[in-house]
């Protein structure tokens, strides 16, 4: 179930472009309380073979990282190797067409080529791994979850897509672990593993008598194929690590908001994952942002509004601690009582939002305090 530090690892990796098609993307991932970095992400700007394409994914790996850097850099491959068979590509791009079926096929293909690995076959590597993916072609999105990693859409200003979670409990989900001679319990597959769908854990894997998607752990994907609309903001992938913090909704907020007074991309997926840690979550937090052409962008309105919140919240930092209140978590308790800070906030974020700057007033009044210099 995983061991954690006794202070979480905040250091992070973040990167951004822009695809030719003008699409932008950044990335940040962080450590956190887990002893053991285990996600992995891939973000390539064109696809080999189709240079107005992009590929997005996210990877948690569990027990290890072997398969989810496996996957990082060899599942694409897998799907392309699906895809370039197909001789007009262009004529049935929904769910259950070519693309679909390829990115499906891609998947298991890559589960039976890992399973076939030295360190897999003696055991050494136990490892397993969730994926969610975001093919860009020039008219639709692709999305493929296997796991309970996820991915949300913003469209229009509302969520649009967001994926299903592959969890033991789910009806179905639970169905077929039994079927497979299996059980659930704590939530978990044969009490042990959290997710039921996974590259990888292949002692999941071993009923001879069922289908590689029949197994106690399946590595089938579900997919999901949108055609682009103008009216796309954003998608999200993010490891469960965000989600355990966050909804959808929240997430979408938080990431719309943050665009109308935030050019940088790095930044915002950086600042999401200090909320999540902010937030409680103990697991490695991995989240890839896609911003598309009806994007939100910075509006002078809502920097002027972010400006005089920070302000405030500046001002106001100096007026409790002078009242004798020095110590951070009182800090934000109070400042989660003004009603003027919290109305200028995302949803389901608060006070953590401000967390970051709050901590740095109080630095800088009380530097010696090692309470607040974490």
């Amino acid at each position: 179930m995983g061991a954690f530090l006794e202070k979480p690892k905040v250091e992070k990796h973040s990167e951004s472009g822009v695809t030719p098609s003008g699409i932008k993307y950044a990335l940040s991932s962080m450590q956190g309380w887990r002893v053991e970095m285990e996600d992995a992400h891939t973000a390539l700007l064109t696809v080999e073979g189709f240079p107005s394409w992009s590929f997005f994914g996210v990877y948690d790996g569990h027990a290890g990282s072997g398969v989810s850097a496996r996957c990082s850099t060899s599942l694409l491959p897998a799907i392309l190797e699906q895809i370039a068979p197909i001789q007009e590509i262009s004529e049935d791009f929904s769910e259950t067409g070519p693309i679909s079926n390829a990115i499906r096929s891609g998947f298991l293909q890559l589960d039976e080529a890992m399973r076939q690995l030295p360190e897999i076959q003696t055991g050494q590597d136990r490892s397993g791994s969730t994926a969610i993916c975001c093919l860009v072609t020039k008219k639709h999105l692709f999305f493929a979850n296997c796991g309970d990693s996820r991915a949300v859409l913003s469209r229009g200003g509302k969520v649009a897509l967001s994926t299903y979670d592959h969890k033991p409990i789910n009806p179905a989900e639970k169905e077929r672990i039994q079927k497979a001679g299996g059980s659930v319990m704590i939530q978990r597959v044969n009490g042990s593993l959290a997710v039921s769908r996974a590259l990888g854990d292949y002692e999941y894997k071993q009923n001879s008598g069922r289908g590689q998607c029949e197994q106690l752990v399946s590595p089938e994907p579900e997919i999901t194929a949108l055609e682009i609309s103008e009216d796309d903001e954003f998608a999200v992938l993010a490891c469960d690590g965000v989600w355990d913090v966050m909804t959808s909704e929240e997430v979408c907020d938080f990431v719309r908001h943050e665009l109308r007074t935030n050019p940088d991309l790095e930044s915002i997926c950086s600042h999401l994952v200090d909320v999540c840690l902010y937030k409680g979550s103990r697991d490695n937090m991995s989240v890839v942002l896609i911003v598309f052409s009806g994007g939100p962008t910075v509006d002078e309105k809502s920097v002027q509004e972010r400006k005089a919140v920070d302000d405030y919240i500046r001002t106001k930092v100096k007026e409790v601690f002078a009242l004798g209140t020095t110590e951070l978590s009182e800090m934000l308790i109070t400042l989660a009582e003004d009603s003027f800070v919290m109305g200028s906030l995302p949803s389901g974020v608060g006070i953590h939002a401000k967390r970051s700057l709050v901590e740095a007033e109080l630095k800088l009044l009380n530097p010696n305090n090692t309470e607040n210099n974490c």
